[in-house]
């Protein structure tokens, strides 16, 4: 496996929680737009859920809208979450688009710490990501070497879809393992984030939220935006 020490993301959003939201669900038709908006309604990066039609029942997004979008300026972080298989070759694709946290799940790749070495050597954030279903066994042997473990709290493969709540002891068990580390692991959360939920959410330890429709299909980006980080904010006064 690549060292840890070789670089990583060209770009640092700090270490406080962030607002992640999903580009799947904005309006492609004005996509650089609707991303310029909610980055100057609060967001901190910009999520791309990125579908195969084969490991996931649905197609997306390549990384031609990724080189678009930094062609058009936008600097903030991009966080691909690959909903493909094989990985390897999109991997290298979306590095050299602009990408700068790459996460893929287990099961599609054949050797998960090759892979995750690949995200580091092309100057990436490694991420591994876990299904609903998914166990945390995967983590035994790779969280050291992770910048990012992505819970999946619906089942991949179409925005949109209900929070289960299964996902919150599922990112509390992951948030022990990473403070037993000692090393800054970011945990992430996707699928039905929104204002009602986030602060249970966060209170599990997540400390990434991306969220789609909740923001998109909002009617106010700034103000869904300003409330969320309200709740995350209301979680962390709360912890013991």
């Amino acid at each position: 496996m690549a060292s840890a020490s070789k670089p990583t993301s060209r770009r640092d959003p700090g270490n406080g929680p962030l607002i992640a939201p999903s580009i799947l669900s904005a309006d492609f038709a004005r996509l650089g737009e609707e991303v310029e908006a909610v980055l100057g309604a609060g967001a901190d990066v910009i999520h791309f859920d990125v579908m195969d039609n084969h490991y996931v029942p649905n197609l997306t997004v390549g990384p031609l809208v990724c080189e678009a979008l930094r062609k058009r300026g936008i600097d903030a972080v991009i966080d691909v979450h690959l909903m493909v298989r094989p990985v390897d070759d999109l991997v290298r694709m979306f590095a050299d688009a602009g990408a700068d946290w790459i996460s893929f799940h287990p099961e599609a790749s054949e050797h998960v710490d090759r892979t995750i070495g690949l995200i580091r050597e092309r100057g990436c954030r490694p991420g591994l990501v876990l299904n609903p279903a998914t166990p945390l066994n995967w983590l035994d042997h790779v969280l050291d070497a992770l910048d990012l473990v992505l819970v999946m709290s619906v089942n991949p493969g179409f925005g949109g879809q209900s929070f289960i709540p299964g996902a919150l002891p599922k990112l509390a068990a992951i948030r022990r393992r990473i403070d037993a580390l000692g090393r800054p692991v970011r945990l992430e959360v996707d699928g039905g984030i929104k204002p009602d939920n986030i602060r249970a959410v966060a209170a599990a330890g997540a400390d990434v939220f991306v969220a789609g429709s909740a923001i998109f299909g909002s009617g106010d980006y700034q103000a869904t935006i300003a409330r969320m980080r309200a709740e995350v904010a209301a979680a962390a006064r709360a912890a013991p």
